[in-house]
């Protein structure tokens, strides 16, 4: 679990809940004046798809900016054209959106700024501040140092401004290869905190960009980018989790040096991490390259397109944002508390639908051949908007191989030769005979219906045990659907010297064929979600031509189970 959420006997107006240690924050600044209106940003670098780590950062950034009467921009941090494409530019406006959230104004790239931060390169050279070095990616390890020790100058510190400015334009113009030359800022390479040691503000990359084409050699980084971009765009707070903390004397030091037009805070909050769950793009990235998944979104990956995929709603995961709080520290929360979350939000929303996922033939022995009924099922057992939906009856009805056995103890609550059930909105019917193949494989049951059970109990008084689910043979849909799972079997797959590939669950994916559905089934739009009763919750699969289904989440946490 994750750690308390700080408060305090401060609240928001019209609400009991204390406001978080961000929450007091801004409106500390809003109530002293030190913030005419807030602005934050959600700056995600275009590399990979998002995954729920993101999501807990954007429902914390644009949330904030909703509270507040601000705005939030959704800012492509694209400094590094070598793992940046498109993609994942359009992925990552698909999941904001999704989510739904609005960002204010256009959409921002860090790449839209490229030529003010070489001016302000050239201004820390002229104050001499930065300066062109030489040194190779090796050499420049061995002297920074390490933690316990102070790192030493670089022979090409002391270069002149007049050689520095002429270095840096020939690296824009091309005229060095890759890793010939940085440039640095000049700060102090005796300082207790690494990234305060001359870091490197430029690279030569030789790389096309996805925004800017072939106009540039050179790229920033991302400490150098990062707060000036801030700055641009008039952010207020900006919101980074705890592994930027050591990067805010940096980000201090640049807007205290350059000419900036405004002067942003920065804040950090713990990060999301979920057990059984891997969150490293590179990890993930690892599984889509690999085949281990079919792509980024891939209902077993931890994206947010893979998540709604799979049939997570926007409120759903909105709402578990919300029930794991904003935290100073990291912390692990359990995935059951995500797995909870959609659960309840489908329970109460999702319509319910029959799905027999293993079929097995009964045939009703006493029932005409030529006779057919249409009983009515309500679309949701609490909800009286949902339709209601009509459920044809025949002599020949499909049920899950799962619900008869020939013989079962007193707690089988489901189909027993001699024994009787109800069909669920139908019939109580009784089972007589098992026809079995030449394997001795049970093919067909032989039962009969109770008359008059349609909404009644039983004359004879001889109630049935349980009720099971079943659809109509002569009036049904056939359907693939997939049986998802968690995708790691280990409660920390990644953690310490393991091997997270290692721990890949075997069973994250069955694929079912041949499966009997409700015929309204087939008209399910892309996405949609319904609860197959006695099953699990269910959503249409978004990408597939034909009729398939991805089970979202069972109905009970049998992991819970597997873990006591």
């Amino acid at each position: 679990m994750t750690d308390t959420p700080l408060g305090s006997a401060e609240t928001e107006v019209g609400n009991d809940k204390p406001l978080n240690f961000l929450e007091q924050i801004i409106k500390k600044d809003i109530d002293e004046g030190r913030c005419n209106g807030l602005v934050t940003r959600f700056p995600p670098e275009p590399n990979g798809y998002l995954h729920i780590g993101h999501a807990k950062s954007i429902c914390l950034n644009f949330g904030l900016a909703e509270r507040f009467g601000g705005v939030c921009n959704l800012r492509f941090d694209d400094t590094n054209p070598a793992k940046e494409e498109m993609e994942y530019v359009e992925a990552i406006k698909a999941d904001v959106e999704w989510l739904g959230f609005t960002w204010g104004g256009d959409i921002k790239y860090a790449s839209n700024y490229f030529d003010q931060f070489y001016g302000w390169a050239q201004h820390l050279i002229k104050s001499g501040k930065a300066y062109v070095c030489d040194l190779n990616a090796e050499q420049a390890r061995e002297y920074r140092g390490t933690l316990k020790e102070g790192g030493k100058p670089s022979p090409y510190r002391e270069r002149s401004v007049e050689e520095n400015l002429d270095l840096l334009e020939r690296m824009k113009n091309g005229e060095f290869d890759e890793g010939a030359k940085t440039l640095r800022a000049k700060i102090d390479m005796s300082h207790g905190n690494i990234n305060m040691r001359d870091p490197i503000l430029y690279r030569i990359r030789k790389q096309s960009h996805h925004q800017t084409g072939d106009k540039w050699c050179i790229y920033p980084s991302y400490d150098f980018a990062h707060g000036q971009e801030d700055a641009i765009e008039g952010v207020t707070h900006s919101i980074c989790t705890l592994e930027f903390a050591d990067h805010r004397p940096l980000y201090e030091w640049f807007i205290e040096n350059l000419p900036v037009p405004s002067k942003p805070k920065q804040y950090e909050f713990g990060r999301l991490n979920l057990n059984y769950t891997v969150t490293s793009k590179r990890k993930l990235k690892q599984l889509v390259d690999e085949g281990v998944v079919t792509g980024w979104d891939d209902p077993r990956m931890p994206t947010i397109a893979g998540y709604r995929r799979r049939g997570y709603t926007p409120a759903a995961i909105r709402k578990f944002c919300e029930m794991i709080g904003v935290t100073k520290s990291d912390g692990v929360v359990d995935v059951a508390m995500l797995e909870h979350a959609i659960r309840d939000d489908l329970d109460k929303n999702a319509p319910r639908a029959m799905c027999v996922l293993n079929p097995l033939k009964v045939t009703l022995t006493n029932y005409p051949s030529d006779k057919t009924e249409v009983f009515t099922a309500a679309g949701h057992p609490n909800r009286d908007d949902l339709q209601s939906r009509e459920l044809p009856f025949g002599q020949v009805v499909y049920i899950d191989k799962e619900d008869f056995r020939e013989e079962a103890n007193k707690k089988y609550k489901r189909l027993v030769i001699g024994k009787r059930v109800r069909l669920r909105n139908a019939y109580v019917i009784e089972a007589d005979e098992a026809i079995k193949n030449d394997a001795g494989e049970i093919i067909e049951v032989k039962a009969r219906i109770i008359e008059n059970t349609v909404g009644n109990d039983p004359e004879d008084g001889v109630k049935p045990k349980g009720v099971i689910h079943w659809v109509a043979a002569h009036d049904c849909v056939d359907a693939e659907v997939r049986l998802y799972d968690r995708l790691f079997v280990d409660e920390a797959p990644d953690a310490g010297n393991k091997d997270f590939m290692e721990t890949i669950n075997p069973e994250s994916l069955t694929v079912l064929t041949n499966c009997k559905l409700e015929k309204s089934l087939a008209m399910a739009t892309a996405g949609q979600g319904f609860q197959f009763e006695r099953e699990g919750y269910f959503c249409r699969d978004a990408k597939e031509p034909g009729l398939v289904f991805n089970r979202t989440i069972g109905l009970r946490d049998s992991w819970g189970k597997k873990d006591a």
